[in-house]
């Protein structure tokens, strides 16, 4: 149906971890900007702990509460990835399943004309659909990371794609026609599908499958990624998936300057204090995120790696989520005496923007999530690399060929690194004269696409007008 002037309603409906719920709601903003009527569906906690709205969207995205059911295996008033440790995730998904009756409620009820879903909720797409709903999913991953795994029926196949099978993701797959690097390593398998000894999955649902669905029930899939950064892999989405692929751009996070929130700007202060008196160009951040837990052998390692380095780091090193594990959060005897001098760890939220864009900042330790790389590379800043699991090996091999950013060299059997490893690649990117500069120049050369907001919001601009002429 083309496009009529009427306004949609937009129903929004991510999973679990706020890594998916900010870019829906970023995305949420930018369709209500158009006048659209948004309903964000999400659980009453994590309602509360989202960004609060600009005053003038509050009319058109209305915050949905939809109750998680009680899993004895979760904590008391776990309701995100952060809240739980990263082992028990299975049962937040058999959480997030049991919203399907509550959910369904809603569509019947409201009857909005699009929803806008994530990977888990593979039993909506028959839902939506027998109301007559459109169903737009939303990969905020990259494309290469979605198109890795296949066409939907391969994620639907148990018996072809195989997480016991460690052999197979080790190489490009065969669907995959052009030159790249894009496949994993032993450990990063491992370590990402848990192989060895029989995963649990309290939900028994397979993410495989659960995306394989998602895809099949969908009527078009909008991503993370633009057609000026590898557009051979949004080609391949197509090919494999037989589906409109529409690409929403990087969304590139603009700096807030300020805060409604007291205390985050006296966080700022503080921080931006430090980082005044620290020579342009030579701050080092570190940022692993907090969903994922380094090993104490590796959280000693990358600390010492930073000692041994001699660059001035600002390190945000918050506890792993659900952890109880005190070894997990501890660092070696003395470091933080010894580096007190040039050296913070800060163990609490930090405003991750406004650091990457502070001058003194030359080079960004990251575990190469898409939301880091895009906000790393959008301040021109060259990255140095510890991928963990899902994407982030993925994502790394590509930054790489990009010559943008450089991996820490591990052990290729079991994933482990040194703090000389360490200390190597960071004063590799930061400061060598040679090899170095080709890493921070092209940073700084690509930042004017990861940057160019103009240039992303009219991919934004034609997902809406998409939306606007294909409703249910």
């Amino acid at each position: 149906m083309a496009g009529d002037g009427k306004k949609l309603h937009v129903a929004m409906f991510p999973w679990l971890a706020f890594g998916h719920m900010i870019p829906f709601l970023d995305l949420a903003k930018f369709i209500a900007q158009k006048g659209h009527k948004i309903s964000y569906l999400s659980t009453p906690r994590n309602l509360t702990r989202l960004p609060k709205l600009p005053p003038h969207l509050t009319s058109l995205i209305t915050f949905v509460p939809i109750s998680l059911p009680r899993v004895d295996e979760l904590p008391e008033n776990a309701e995100a990835t952060m809240d739980v440790h990263p082992d028990d995730v299975h049962y937040l998904k058999k959480a997030f399943d049991g919203l399907e009756t509550e959910l369904a409620r809603f569509l019947e009820t409201e009857s909005p004309d699009w929803i806008i879903y994530d990977f888990a909720p593979h039993w909506l797409p028959p839902i939506a659909g027998k109301l007559g709903i459109s169903r737009a999913f939303f990969s905020i991953i990259n494309a290469w990371f979605l198109a890795f795994f296949g066409p939907s029926a391969a994620m639907l196949d148990n018996s072809v794609l195989r997480p016991t099978d460690p052999e197979q993701f080790l190489v490009p797959p065969k669907w995959i026609t052009f030159p790249t690097k894009a496949a994993y390593r032993a450990y990063e398998v491992k370590r990402t599908f848990k192989t060895g000894s029989e995963p649990q999955n309290a939900s028994g649902v397979e993410d495989f499958y659960r995306v394989g669905c998602i895809i099949t029930g969908c009527d078009a899939l909008a991503i993370r990624h633009c057609r000026e950064f590898e557009p051979n892999w949004l080609t391949l989405l197509e090919e494999l998936h037989g589906k409109p692929i529409i690409p929403l751009g990087l969304m590139p996070p603009l700096v807030e300057e300020s805060s409604s929130d007291d205390s985050k700007n006296d966080t700022w202060v503080s921080i931006s204090e430090w980082l005044n008196k620290q020579t342009i160009g030579y701050v080092v951040y570190v940022a692993l995120g907090s969903e994922v837990a380094l090993s104490p052998d590796e959280l000693t390692e990358l600390a010492l790696g930073l000692e041994l380095s001699g660059l001035p780091f600002f390190w945000v090193l918050r506890k792993p989520s659900g952890s109880t594990d005190a070894d997990s959060f501890m660092l070696p005897d003395g470091f933080e005496e010894r580096t007190k001098h040039r050296g913070i760890v800060w163990k609490n939220w930090a405003p991750q923007l406004r650091i990457l864009n502070h001058d003194s900042v030359g080079g960004f330790l990251t575990h190469c999530g898409w939301s880091s790389i895009v906000e790393g590379i959008r301040f021109g800043l060259p990255l140095i690399m510890l991928p963990l699991v899902l994407d982030q090996g993925l994502n790394a091999r590509l930054m790489e060929e990009h010559k943008v950013a450089i991996e820490v060299p591990r052990d290729e059997a079991d994933g482990s690194f040194t703090r000389n490893s360490v200390a190597e690649s960071i004063t590799l990117v930061m400061v060598d004269k040679e090899k170095g500069s080709i890493y921070r120049e092209r940073a700084k050369e690509m930042s004017s696409l990861f940057s160019d907001k103009l240039l992303h919001d009219q991919y934004l601009d034609n997902f809406v007008q998409y939306l606007e002429n294909h409703r249910g």
